[in-house]
């Protein structure tokens, strides 16, 4: 026991000296007052056998206990067993003060013999008869040679106040500190990291240390890991956990219970600890006596504030008693105006939130975590709502439920996929079962199950009762059909049906979708669909149901018009701000989403592509989500970088024996064909390239605008020396890209028309294509044909020019595939977007600028090499240290156009054309527009 009365020196030298005055005839009465655990009756019981043990003192002990209180003189009756007369009811009037004199007189003739120490252990159980008599005793003790020492269970700083403090005192025992603590656990055999834990997982208590220490100090079990210090919980501390047990149950008060289990819910939703603790725990306590009594459980804060006391404490809880304070905590911070979040915290406590207000709550906060990029987070608080399903009206249950799958849905497609279908067959609205139908559509269809997503919305149009909202649904079908050759056909036909009678709210994405076929069929020209475009763009009101999708088709059209800026600037018009993640169960986002991938990659802005899209291709992929053209973007970007093995581990991922007749999968036959080309494995990409041409074919899609495969092809039949066939595909692809009209795709189909037929007629259809090139936001196709072009012209003797072709390429490459370039950030974003999970919807990372590396790159320098011409450095003067964009608007300038003129024809605004100027001035070391013909003289990239 000796590890009990650690730092009780003070009151054992209390008792002590009041046993001394005790024998000379002056007695006193002295209480331990302490919580449970504290070790009261440790002492007790030590004063007791050092007085024991001297002949010259009688000790007479008694003990109290909570069964007994209701029995008259049950403590009486211990301290005097043999006495006759004892009465086992209540007095009667007049009778109390005969019995108490006669009592005392009988304890005054046992002390004339020897001195008498009178114990009596948990006095705060006494029979109300019997606590009276103590204090008719302690009233007139100062004339006997008696000492009464009793224990009592009270608050620090409590007296007990039927005694009389004339006549004794009340000692409270303070919990142990961290000396003494730390002196047990070293007796015990811990290592000092181990000190602090023991003393704050007990605070200082005496009980709970002694069952804490012989835990730990058990030989550890092989089949449990041993208990370290930040621990919240372990196998072995089995004697721990039932001493806590016992506290809180059977040994506690109710106000100490109440406090601690205040404290305790506090702690489970909050990261304070101590005082702050304590403050945000007051609330809880329901009584003002309770409340004012808090201050002094400083003890109980430093252990509460432990993960192993919380632990132990919350497991020793009634459920019950839990759940009431976490409901009173939530109303509490519901009424005060906390912020939702920090409500549901403490609703997430509860097992079902029983009222409305609660699923609202829980609903709000899921929506902060959403637009915080938790969305694993939010999916549970949504969960969490719909325990409360009695306390909510039907549709609002519904709408919860559909809110969920679409949450879930990224990180399950199955699982999202059932909790749309279930809340669309619980809404008791037929129209909103009709509006919710395009969700579970878009869902089926990210899926693969195109068919099935076709039959839930053509029975959605059935059903809707709305000619507007029927309108609106078979819209929204032809958008998914897209994902379905024959259906996509079908869908066309019903559009150009639907056109002349749709509302205006509809008509715009009827008029797009119907534009997109008849791009793909190569019946318009890029300037025709601008014009259709645009002024819809400007003014047409759309249905809300419909926005982004008007927005996704929209964006496409423009980026297959070059207008990369202002596609971007659509996607990120419909998309949400980062970090919260696109709903991949609209697929008018996910339209946006592939061309905010695309148009980056378009613009050799490989890192932006990378670090926008990988986070969400990871999601997807072995979810039950087929994202072949996502996937493709991030692949082709990374293998542009230079990682090739992560690229192809990517076009690896997609299951193609489950291929449909999507157009995502020809974009990814057309990324594997473009790698297989680039890596010289001719014949696989050729089979890519064909595979990706019938795919498109039966699609009515012949436009070069996505997908050029001929071009591919007649690349990888000309080094196959098959030259009629490469002719023959190439001639065809460039009538198609002279009808489209950008320089992106005749330009492309010129390098492969060159290919195809050689010679002069080659040279001349690549000088044609670098022509075109030049301003163009088409940076890959300049680069790779100003090789071919140095290649050609040093073919046909006119090796300077050629060298000059093959410095121009490399220094568009540096310019490109440096971090400070147009392609922005660095490869540590790259590496931050797979670190980071908040980098992935656009988040760039931060580091430093290494050296510019990439496919692109290693290509120019080895046809340098190949020519014996030096290769270019990056300089920060002069015009090789101009980026791309600065680079077109100076050539522009240099020509004479105005600055509107410039942002007119590269689509950039006013602002940024000034900014390009202002910066490419410096470098060029130039202060007026009439000397930048002269700042650029020299420069190999000048022109073709």
């Amino acid at each position: 026991m000796t590890h009990v009365l650690v730092e009780r020196e003070g009151v054992l030298r209390a008792a002590a000296g009041a046993l001394a005055r005790a024998r000379t005839g002056r007695g006193s009465w002295l209480m331990l007052t302490a919580p449970p655990g504290r070790g009261r009756t440790a002492v007790l019981d030590a004063v007791a056998r050092v007085a024991s043990a001297d002949d010259g003192v009688c000790v007479r002990s008694a003990r109290c206990a909570p069964e007994e209180t209701a029995f008259p003189f049950a403590l009486v009756r211990q301290v005097f067993p043999t006495t006759d007369g004892i009465p086992f009811a209540d007095p009667a009037d007049g009778q109390e003060q005969q019995i108490f004199h006669r009592l005392l007189d009988l304890l005054a003739r046992a002390a004339d013999d020897r001195p008498v120490l009178l114990t009596v252990d948990d006095l705060h159980c006494a029979d109300p008869v019997s606590r009276r008599w103590t204090g008719y005793l302690a009233r007139r003790i100062a004339a006997l040679p008696v000492l009464l020492l009793a224990t009592a269970e009270c608050r620090e700083h409590t007296d007990a106040g039927w005694l009389p403090r004339a006549t004794g005192v009340c000692h409270p025992l303070p919990p142990l500190g961290p000396q003494a603590t730390a002196r047990l656990a070293h007796e015990h055999g811990l290592p000092p990291e181990r000190h602090a834990m023991c003393w704050d997982a007990t605070g200082g208590n005496p009980a709970l240390l002694r069952a804490l220490l012989t835990d730990l100090a058990r030989p550890p079990d092989p089949a449990h890991p041993a208990v370290g210090p930040d621990t919240a919980d372990g196998p072995r501390l089995v004697r721990y956990r039932e001493a806590v047990a016992r506290w809180i149950r059977h040994r506690a008060d109710d106000e100490t219970r109440r406090t601690v289990l205040a404290l305790a819910v506090t702690a489970q939703s909050s990261a304070a600890t101590g005082p702050a603790l304590l403050r945000e725990a007051l609330p809880l306590l329901a009584t003002r006596r309770a409340a004012a009594g808090a201050p002094s459980a400083s003890p109980l804060v430093r252990m509460l504030s432990h993960p192993l006391a919380l632990d132990a404490v919350l497991d020793a809880a009634d459920p019950a008693e839990l759940a009431a304070l976490h409901t009173r905590a939530a109303r509490l911070l519901h009424d005060g105006g906390a912020p939702a979040p920090q409500v549901a915290a403490r609703l997430l406590h509860l097992d079902h939130p029983h009222e409305a207000w609660m699923a609202r709550c829980l609903e709000d906060a899921a929506d902060q975590a959403v637009r915080a990029g938790h969305t694993e987070e939010a999916a549970a608080l949504l969960r969490h709502a719909l325990r409360a399903r009695p306390a909510l009206a039907p549709e609002r249950y519904a709408d919860l439920t559909l809110r969920l799958g679409s949450l879930e849905f990224p990180y399950s497609a199955e699982a999202g996929i059932r909790r749309l279908r279930a809340g669309i067959a619980l809404h008791p609205d037929r129209q909103e079962r009709a509006t919710a139908a395009p969700a579970l559509g878009a869902a089926l269809a990210a899926g693969g199950r195109t068919d099935s997503a076709l039959n839930v919305l053509h029975r959605a149009c059935d059903g809707a009762g709305d000619d507007e909202l029927a309108h609106v649904l078979r819209t929204v079908t032809a958008l998914i059909s897209s994902h379905d050759a024959v259906a996509w056909r079908h869908a066309v036909a019903g559009l150009r049906a639907l056109a002349p009678t749709a509302p205006i709210t509809v008509e715009p994405l009827v008029c797009s979708l119907i534009t997109e076929y008849e791009t793909g069929a190569g019946l318009l020209s890029a300037a025709e669909v601008l014009a259709r475009i645009r002024p819809r763009l400007a003014a047409a009101p759309v249905h809300p149901l419909l926005r982004t999708a008007w927005l996704g088709s929209a964006a496409t059209l423009l980026q297959w018009a070059d207008r990369l800026e202002d596609a971007r600037a659509l996607a990120a018009q419909g998309l949400p701000e980062p970090p919260a993640p696109p709903d991949l169960t609209d697929a008018g986002l996910q339209c946006l989403l592939s061309v905010r991938a695309e148009a980056a990659l378009w613009a050799g802005d490989f890192r932006r592509v990378v670090a926008e899209n990988t986070q969400l291709a990871h999601t997807c992929t072995g979810r039950g989500i087929r994202a072949p053209h996502l996937v493709s973007m991030v692949a082709l970007a990374r293998y542009e970088l230079g990682q090739r093995d992560q690229a192809w581990q990517l076009l690896s991922t997609p299951d193609t024996t489950t291929a449909d007749s999507s157009w995502e999968w020809n974009e990814l036959r057309y990324a594997r064909a473009l790698l297989y080309g680039i890596e010289g494995r001719c014949e696989a990409a050729l089979a890519a390239y064909l595979a990706c041409g019938t795919g498109q074919s039966a699609r009515d899609f012949v436009s070069p605008v996505a997908t050029p495969w001929r071009s591919g092809a007649a690349l990888v039949l000309a080094r196959l020396g098959r030259p009629a066939e490469a002719r023959e595909l190439a001639e065809e692809e460039l009538h198609h890209a002279r009808r489209w009209g950008t320089a992106r795709t005749v330009g492309r189909a010129l390098r492969a028309h060159a290919a195809a037929v050689g010679g002069r007629r080659g040279l001349d259809s690549l000088v044609e294509a670098s022509a075109l090139l030049v301003g163009a936001p088409a940076p890959v196709e300049r680069i790779e044909t100003l090789i071919d072009l140095g290649r050609a012209r040093i073919a046909a003797g006119l090796g300077r020019r050629g060298r000059d072709d093959l410095r121009a390429a490399d220094a568009e490459a540096v310019r490109l595939l440096s971090p400070a370039g147009d392609a922005g950030g660095t490869p540590d974003d790259v590496l931050g977007a797979e670190r980071d999970p908040r980098v992935g919807y656009g988040q760039p990372g931060v580091g430093p600028d290494p050296a510019p590396t990439g496919r692109l790159l290693g290509a120019t320098r080895a046809a340098l090499r190949a020519a014996n011409a030096r290769t270019t450095t990056r300089a920060t003067t002069g015009p090789s240290a101009l980026t791309g964009a600065e680079r077109r608007v100076v050539d522009l300038a240099a020509l004479g156009h105005t600055n509107a003129q410039i942002g007119e024809a590269l689509h950039l605004t006013r602002r940024t054309v000034e900014s390009h100027l202002t910066s490419a001035f410096r470098k060029l070391k130039v202060t007026r527009r009439t000397q930048l013909a002269v700042g650029l003289a020299g420069d190999p990239a000048g022109g073709p």
